[in-house]
């Protein structure tokens, strides 16, 4: 009986330095065996994705992403913290969205990147290619819930920005003030004060284009509670500052062997026949053999319609025109869901 109740008491306090149920990128812990602990890790709209472009449907209507606030975070330092998982930064509710269903509500924003040398390090990847590291802005629905935890477990309940991120030439002013504070975060649990700043400067330069799906969170629990957005134009950020990203941080706590927080993203999960529309028509697509869903005349009114229920995308004649008008030089139509195509009418 003694030494049950040592063993059980040597658990407790191994829990307790692990905070609960403990999960991580790779080994016997990583992400190949979080659904046997967290059992929606393996459900079926999982996040995050590969954006095969050739299969996303263009939505003319698709509001365009307001983010307000951005630029003005008030006076109060705002919080960066380690928690052995990534580098997270406390948002104030005084940054919102505008451009989706409902008010969208700001609470936090954190990084996911790679190894130094070598590839990889965003979680979403358009084409099978991935980036150096991937920007999230986490937001919740402040219309129907009162705090993040309970939005996280409703559909839609969250919403969240995707930033694929880059190497460029320059510096970013705006990814130096949070990567300077890194020092003082070294090891997990440890958290610094940050001085307000123009949180807008960490989006890309245009947030016109971008790719929306219902998703999820990408660690555990992974609740499939996510409307994303990810942005089709990429940040940028010098060398020297991802090598700052990749080579500070330890995942683990300053009194234990330390451990480099390095390579946190997850691998794409299936797709499985979910919807991923477009803001804009990518570039490089193959029009041609694909399946005509609606026709239009060259007034935008429909000669013919065969959109499946719940699928309502029609492109309008100016947007048909803009497709194959240069091409063609002649009248087009356009369509909408699954692999849409076009359809050729004599002028």
């Amino acid at each position: 009986m003694l030494l049950f109740l040592n063993l059980l008491l040597e658990l407790v306090r191994i829990l307790a330095a692990d905070g609960g149920s403990h999960w991580t990128y790779e080994g016997p812990h990583g992400q190949d065996h979080w659904p046997a602990t967290y059992p929606e890790c393996g459900s079926n709209a999982q996040s995050p994705i590969d954006i095969q472009t050739e299969r996303v449907t263009f939505d003319s209507e698709l509001p365009a992403v307001q983010p307000h606030g951005y630029d003005q975070p008030g006076t109060e330092p705002l919080s960066l913290h380690n928690n052995g998982h990534t580098v997270q930064l406390s948002l104030p509710p005084t940054l919102y969205l505008g451009g989706l269903p409902r008010n969208y509500v700001a609470v936090q924003l954190h990084l996911h990147w790679g190894r130094k040398g070598q590839p990889g390090g965003s979680e979403h990847q358009v084409n099978s290619e991935a980036t150096a590291a991937e920007l999230h802005i986490v937001h919740y629905d402040a219309d129907s819930f009162n705090e993040l935890n309970e939005a996280a477990q409703k559909p839609q309940g969250l919403a969240v920005l995707g930033i694929l991120i880059e190497v460029g030439e320059n510096q970013s002013p705006a990814y130096e003030h949070l990567l300077s504070h890194l020092e003082k975060i070294r090891h997990k649990g440890q958290t610094t004060l940050v001085p307000p700043f123009d949180v807008g400067g960490l989006l890309p330069p245009e947030m016109g284009e971008f790719y929306r799906y219902n998703g999820s969170l990408t660690t555990p629990p992974c609740y499939q509670s996510v409307l994303w957005t990810v942005f089709h134009r990429k940040a940028q950020i010098s060398m020297g500052q991802l090598e700052k990203l990749q080579e500070t941080l330890f995942s683990t706590e300053e009194t234990r062997p330390p451990q480099s927080l390095v390579q946190n993203y997850r691998a794409p999960q299936p797709l499985n026949h979910r919807l991923v529309v477009a803001s804009f028509i990518p570039e490089g697509i193959d029009w041609g053999n694909r399946r005509v869903l609606s026709l239009l005349h060259p007034d935008g009114l429909p000669l013919m319609s065969r959109d499946p229920p719940g699928h309502p995308f029609t492109f309008t004649f100016q947007q048909a025109w803009r497709i194959l008008g240069r091409a063609c030089q002649t009248i087009a139509v356009a369509v909408t869901v699954d692999r849409p195509s076009f359809l050729l009418i004599p002028p």
